[in-house]
């Protein structure tokens, strides 16, 4: 009897390095990391965002401002739990894949709510989700190639879209509801102009990935041809 499990020392009766074991049980606790968590608490927030919004008809004041309560709980992780996964070295692989889902789900979420209610116009939601969409589609398309960074205009796009979601889900009137509807409009047009970005981003990062994979091949053509 040797006094370590069977599992440690994966079934050869000897104990497993140290440096092994430390590091496979190091990747099995960073999945329960404070930036995970909070991802977790904003993909729970969803459905009951959508609950509180919806309540009597979805045209309570008071239930509308618990929504708005629960969105901007949902918009304020977002920002601690990026900022602490990079600064800590929390990054894990759930957190690259259920990030991005929770943000743009409770986005997705607050405009296809208010839309619904009549709030907000359907060509809007209709841009947004679109954008949102064909750009995750693009980066998967390039991923081979490199990544394309998170610009300070998607930053700014991201803000301007939390901030207008939110003046919407609170019913606002007079002159706060005029502002609203141009903190939207400012929206839509960071929307529409960094999405055409991040395309031409994609296209010119293809283009180099591409023109790499040739002048590698003929490299390596070269050198077979040489070899003989």
């Amino acid at each position: 009897m040797t006094g370590v499990p069977a599992s440690a020392t994966g079934g050869t009766g000897r104990p497993a390095p140290r440096g092994k074991l430390g590091a496979a049980a190091v990747n099995q606790a960073s999945l329960w990391n404070i930036a995970n968590i909070l991802t977790m608490v904003r993909l729970v927030l969803v459905p009951g965002f959508v609950v509180l919004l919806l309540q009597d008809g979805g045209h309570d004041p008071a239930w509308r401002a618990w929504a708005w309560a629960a969105f901007a709980v949902a918009m304020i992780t977002d920002v601690f739990d990026g900022h602490l996964a990079r600064t800590y070295n929390l990054v894990t692989d759930f957190g690259k894949i259920a990030d991005p889902i929770a943000d743009k789900a409770i986005m997705a979420a607050g405009l296809i709510s208010l839309s619904a209610l009549g709030d907000l116009p359907w060509w809007v939601t209709g841009v947004i989700l679109a954008r949102e969409l064909g750009i995750t589609l693009m980066r998967f398309w390039v991923i081979r190639h490199g990544v394309i960074p998170a610009s300070r205009g998607g930053k700014m796009k991201t803000l301007a879209q939390g901030t207008a979601v939110g003046m919407y889900v609170l019913m606002l009137t007079g002159p706060l509801a005029t502002l609203r509807w141009w903190v939207m409009a400012l929206a839509v047009v960071l929307t529409v102009v960094t999405g055409l970005d991040y395309v031409r981003q994609a296209v010119v990062l293809r283009r180099k990935g591409l023109a790499a994979e040739r002048a590698a091949a003929a490299g390596a053509g070269r050198a077979e041809a040489e070899g003989r």
